[in-house]
């Protein structure tokens, strides 16, 4: 049996919670770990829209299911999910001002466009991928997952391309397991939704929005479902480790009770180079609609699960932990189909930016949502004699590791 995590680690605080993990080895007891600083706040700036059917430079805007930022050009880059279909497959070059420390309705324009073509030059194919994720590199290229498609055993994909041409560069290996078949693999439209890059460049992941099919079933109103996330070695371009995530149940029962509902992790963003991060899970149900929440996540303490073939009935294994950061519904306004998310500059008060984007599914009941958040920060105070000498050696140890890193 897997159990989950303790995820109420309080913000502000010296030490994360002591948690019991149960296992085939019985409990085990977590270590002490410090935080430098905690993510005390999240708070909302503001919005920009734009309709179905918007034209840029010849293409229909629509489908931005992920978005990095480029801190040199300041300038964001979104990926279309748009399956070379409506237009060949491609991502958007924006402006996003936030200046003033808010999003309005003028502050979002769009100013290029480029077309991912494959190592020949050529552009995709109808059907030949669903980009649905996009992260910068140092090295002028951007990476893009593809979900594949199931129900026609297309692979998914984690390749990277020229920032400037579009042109591919390279293709990471993807393991057997998530390769589609009948009895395993990735679920159609449930496979590699979010891709990011650890600051120092070192390491890439990406995760499953739900269940391989031999892991497990996808997210239902009564259950979660067990999402890999997929961790690779920048340096060797080759896998590196696995990790379960375990997404929330659909948030609420579609009307009609037998009509479409999903809740998956669509987005991930690392917050340093310690496998810390924001993931994003957005949940829909017809005749509801959707219901959008942001969670920090730890991998600290969390099992490799790279070595096994099936998650069903594994005990033994630890999932990362996830604390909820934001409930999106609590911002007063209507949420459409919410599946990127990327850091922007700082804002003038000390804020991290943080912009959010929506997939509209060209869809004329949706829109081209893009919203923006500043994300505020405490740093953690030092030791208090209450927690005594175990504290004190795992602050100093702490502050060791840092200074060795520099």
């Amino acid at each position: 049996m897997i159990t989950s995590r303790c995820g109420s680690r309080r913000k502000a605080s010296l030490f994360r919670h002591i948690c019991l993990i149960s296992g085939l080895t019985g409990a085990t007891l977590t270590a002490f770990s410090v935080q430098a600083a905690t993510i005390s706040g999240v708070d909302f700036l503001g919005q920009a829209t734009f309709s179905t059917g918007t034209q840029f430079a010849g293409t229909e805007v629509g489908g931005l299911s992920g978005i990095t930022y480029d801190a040199t050009n300041n300038v964001y880059y979104a990926i279309s999910d748009d399956r070379s279909q409506i237009n060949p497959a491609r991502f958007y070059t924006l402006n996003i001002n936030l200046s003033q420390g808010s999003l309005t309705q003028g502050g979002v324009a769009f100013t290029n466009v480029t077309t991912l073509r494959n190592p020949s030059g050529q552009t995709f194919a109808p059907l030949s991928l669903d980009p649905e994720g996009i992260a910068l590199t140092n090295n002028g290229t951007v990476f893009v997952p593809s979900e594949g498609d199931a129900t026609n055993s297309s692979a998914p994909f984690v390749n990277e391309f020229s920032l400037t041409t579009g042109q591919q560069v390279q293709a990471l290996p993807i393991r057997n397991k998530f390769l589609p078949t009948v009895t395993s693999g990735i679920r159609n439209n449930l496979a590699f939704e979010s891709l990011t890059i650890a600051p120092n460049q070192q390491s890439l992941f990406t995760a499953t929005e739900n269940a391989l099919i031999q892991d497990g079933p996808p997210a239902t109103t009564s259950n979660g479902s067990f999402s890999r996330i997929l961790k690779y070695n920048l340096t060797t371009d080759q896998p590196a480790e696995e990790f379960l995530y375990i997404t929330d149940p659909v948030a609420t029962a579609p009307i009609p009770s037998d009509s479409f509902s999903t809740n998956g992790l669509v987005d991930m963003l690392a917050l340093d180079d310690n496998g810390n991060f924001l993931s994003l899970e957005r949940s829909f149900s017809t005749g509801v609609g959707n219901n959008i929440k942001l969670y920090e996540v730890s991998l600290e303490g969390a099992s490799d699960i790279q070595n096994i073939q099936s998650l069903s009935g594994v005990s033994g294994i630890n999932p990362v932990e996830k604390t909820l950061l934001l409930d999106f519904s609590t911002l007063g306004v209507p949420l459409d189909n919410i599946e990127g998310l990327t850091f922007g500059p700082d804002l003038a008060d000390g804020r991290r930016s943080l912009v959010v984007v929506s997939d509209n599914n060209f869809s004329p009941t949706q829109t081209t949502q893009i919203l923006a958040f500043g994300v505020r920060t405490e740093a953690v105070p030092e030791p208090s004699s209450t927690f005594g000498l175990l504290a004190v050696a795992a602050f100093g140890a702490k502050r060791l590791l840092q200074r060795k890193k520099r």
